[in-house]
């Protein structure tokens, strides 16, 4: 990737996440190339309304997509870990809101995720009342 590529992320998880895609399409060099969530109707509302054209309900199969270089992960917590591990292993970089994992050993898997990919790995916390 050169420095006038823009980086090409996919937010997975919609309901927090979509809160996500406004900021992506604004931000200069970022494109946001996909979303993912399970409940299709939410994906296509949401992938029309902001238009975007890429979409998954399997993060597997996003995984796969070699036109994407970030996940940014807002599923439920319990699914943290193992998103964030299967991230990092398919060549991803991953970006994921709190928390970072519910246990200390998932988040040594983690941490050996990152050094055996040489990806980045981002926790993410956000606080409400942008522009306040």
């Amino acid at each position: 990737m050169t420095q006038n590529t823009p980086y090409r992320v996919a937010i997975v998880g919609l309901s927090f996440g979509a809160e996500f895609i406004p900021i992506y399409q604004r931000y200069p060099g970022v494109e946001l190339a996909a979303l993912c969530q399970r409940t299709e109707r939410r994906l296509n509302e949401l992938a029309v309304r902001w238009e975007v054209a890429k979409r998954y309900t399997d993060y597997a199969e996003l995984l796969k997509d070699p036109d994407i270089d970030i996940v940014h992960i807002n599923t439920p917590p319990m699914l943290h870990a193992d998103q964030s591990v299967a991230g990092l292993d398919a060549g991803k970089h991953v970006a994921c809101t709190i928390p970072m994992a519910l246990s200390v050993e998932d988040c040594r898997r983690i941490v050996e995720a990152q050094a055996r990919s040489g990806r980045q790995y981002m926790m993410m916390e956000t606080v409400g009342g942008a522009g306040r």
